[in-house]
């Protein structure tokens, strides 16, 4: 298990209700009403806010790389991640892909910038040989 030399940040949620409930930051900045997947209604759920914080901390990865790599990044770069909820045996479980699309770089240049981002990323790493995980470059 990795261990923290220096805490940089803590988020902090106060979350009631479960997937018919609310969370909310301790700071205030985010207050959203949690909904089940597929059910009607307004919220969102776990999934969708595990992919959003995904996909922008993957972001900032390549963006890491890209500076180790001595690359440029293009400024319409984007992450679509999926998350998908299923059933393994009598447990629920994740499953994941990211599609990276950086317009204007190589093939090469690309997944060797996405590669390092996966290596670095907090949520690539928390999720390592925990759920299945498909990076593509698309």
């Amino acid at each position: 298990m990795t261990q923290i030399d220096k805490v940089l940040y803590t988020a902090q949620t106060h979350t009631t209700g479960g997937r018919d409930g609310a969370s909310r930051s301790s700071d205030g900045r985010l207050e959203v009403k949690l909904t089940p997947p597929g059910a009607p209604g307004a919220g969102t759920n776990p999934e969708q806010l595990f992919a959003a914080g995904w996909s922008a901390c993957f972001i900032g990865a390549m963006r890491h790389a890209a500076g180790r790599l001595k690359v440029t990044l293009p400024a319409d770069l984007a992450v679509d991640a999926e998350v998908d909820l299923g059933t393994a045996g009598a447990a629920y479980a994740l499953q994941a892909r990211l599609n990276v699309s950086l317009p204007g770089l190589d093939r090469t240049t690309a997944q060797a910038v996405v590669d390092a981002a996966h290596e670095t990323c907090p949520y690539s790493r928390a999720t390592r040989g925990n759920i299945a995980v498909v990076v593509n470059v698309v």
